[in-house]
């Protein structure tokens, strides 16, 4: 053995930062020390293959096992790879096998002469083959708390002296070991402070354009109070409605009423994210996953960890996402891409969508037992045809807000304008009553609003229905109908702003949109070409 070249090699370790380095460079290490074969190194790790791993009926406790992390050799064959990490010792009961005494045992084990029949070793035919003479294991072990274990094989004899060297380099390697993790977790640590920030940035643009839920109707009332009951438990709620009935709103106030309102509410929209990019944006991704990975990412589930999930559009999930969100809601676990160490997140979820998830559900596009643990505690958000007695004071509170937004003078709502808003049908809700309120405020002449609204004799036929007097139940709007008018209110709002999306006067201003979600809908409803020709 050579004591410098171990020094200089313990010492490179201990420099490096990054986990997957400092492990290639103990095993480059071992290797590199004169007649070693092969050197291994498994940390302990939460048990994620148990269902097909081909110890399970040996295995003492199936909550963790030893993970094989990192491997390298000379094999006499120079055709195969003792680089791989993924052959039959891959994972390793603790307690079982050599190396898996290495562990609750906590002392090194040292083979010096490997018999020709010698079965003291799992795989006497390739030691043989490989003319191994000994094997030397360590457990890995950082302040009492035992990291993994370590293995050499040898293929000449390891005597008393080379065995003391051995187990100095692997004291040293524990350390390195557990000063990359902490490093690592720092990282993550500082990746999720900086994600969170920006995401409670953006939280905080949006809220200042939103206001809290207002109105006295009956429905509402009824709503307010189911709010109440389930915001402080940590029941998953399913918040359904038609668009722009305000789902985000009741999400926010019942992370406000529970008792994660100190940690941060995540929102994933299902249906503005790439289907390519959903695994990476739901649990992150490592570096090198997959092309253009440069750095590890965190995702919304280690971003809203003690915190709440909004998951919106939630019917737009693919059904190729479903069961990974499925297991994720169940245990509480799930793995990053291109990454096999299962993590964990304690997350509350609540959903919206404006879709009929049941009726989803026996079309066979939505798992039932998804839908199911969804809709713990369902909420529907009444739409503004239910609660016209609302409209005041919604009409009033966005005057002033638009007022305040777009530096207008304060300007006040007339009778005929009330008359004028509470007639209409008002198939895109409360955003679309904001929208027109905010037009109107931007168009305003003299002091005096006026709504650009179809009068009932204008309205296209079949698509919104007004109610008469003496009528209690709302219309019914089918829903290739409110898309639409969605369309339509888009193509509205990009002719007024001259096909600009982004900045003030643009069109996601005018819908009250961020502009990364309009640009979602623009490439859903397949609008860019008529962008472009304007």
């Amino acid at each position: 053995m050579n004591p410098e070249a171990f020094q200089a090699v313990a010492y490179a370790a201990s420099q490096e930062r990054s986990l997957e380095v400092v492990l290639k460079r103990i095993v480059e290490g071992l290797v590199g020390q004169l007649n070693v074969a092969l050197a291994r190194v498994w940390l302990v790790a939460p048990g994620d293959i148990c269902s097909h791993c081909r110890l399970r009926s040996v295995c003492p406790d199936q909550t963790r096992c030893l993970h094989l992390v990192a491997s390298d050799g000379r094999p006499r064959n120079r055709a195969e790879d003792w680089t791989r990490i993924n052959g039959d010792f891959r994972r390793i009961p603790i307690g079982r096998e050599i190396v898996g005494n290495l562990c609750p045992a906590g002392e090194p084990l040292l083979i010096e002469l490997i018999g020709e029949s010698d079965r003291s070793i799992e795989r006497p035919d390739w030691a043989r083959r490989e003319r191994i003479r000994s094997f030397a294991g360590y457990p890995l072990v950082f302040r009492g708390e035992p990291l993994g274990a370590m293995a050499v094989f040898s293929r000449a004899a390891i005597d008393g002296t080379d065995f003391g060297w051995f187990s100095t380099f692997a004291g040293a390697a524990a350390v390195s070991i557990a000063n990359a993790r902490a490093f690592d977790e720092i990282d993550q640590l500082r990746q999720r402070l900086e994600s969170q920030n920006d995401y409670l940035r953006s939280a905080l643009e949006e809220a200042s354009n939103h206001p809290a839920i207002i109105g006295r109707s009956t429905p509402l009332r009824r709503m307010l109070e189911q709010i109440e009951l389930v915001a402080p438990t940590d029941a998953t709620v399913l918040i359904t409605g038609e668009t722009g009935v305000g789902k985000e709103l009741v999400a926010r106030a019942i992370h406000q009423g529970s008792a994660r309102h100190n940690r941060p509410l995540i929102k994933v929209n299902c249906s503005a994210i790439p289907r390519e990019l959903f695994e990476s944006e739901f649990f992150g991704h490592i570096k090198g996953a997959f092309s253009g990975a440069s750095n590890d990412r965190l995702g919304r589930f280690q971003l809203a960890d003690a915190g709440t999930l909004f998951l919106d559009e939630i019917g737009d999930l693919p059904p190729a996402m479903q069961p990974k969100l499925l297991r994720a809601l169940q245990e509480g676990e799930f793995e990053s891409v291109g990454d096999d160490r299962t993590r964990r997140a304690n997350v509350r979820i609540v959903a919206a969508t404006n879709h009929d998830l049941l009726r989803e559900v026996h079309r066979g596009r939505f798992r039932q037992d998804l839908f199911y643990r969804l809709s713990v505690f369902p909420i529907r958000v009444p739409s503004l045809r239910e609660r016209k007695d609302d409209i005041p004071l919604l009409a009033e509170q966005f005057v002033e807000s638009a007022c305040r937004r777009f530096k207008r003078t304060q300007l006040q709502l007339t009778e005929e304008n009330l008359h004028q808003l509470e007639a209409y049908g008002w198939p895109g809700n409360i955003r679309e009553l904001q929208n027109v309120i905010e037009r109107a405020v931007i168009t305003a002449r003299l002091g005096m609003l006026r709504f650009d609204l179809p009068i009932p004799s204008e309205a296209p036929a079949g698509r919104i229905e007004l109610h008469s007097p003496t009528e209690t139940e709302p219309a019914v709007v089918k829903e290739h109908e409110m898309r639409q008018h969605e369309r339509d209110n888009i193509m509205a709002a990009l002719r007024q702003s001259q096909g600009r999306i982004y900045g003030a006067g643009g069109a996601a201003e005018l819908l009250g949109l961020r502009p990364t979600t309009l640009s979602a809908r623009i490439k859903k409803f397949g609008l860019k070409k008529v962008i472009h020709r304007g």
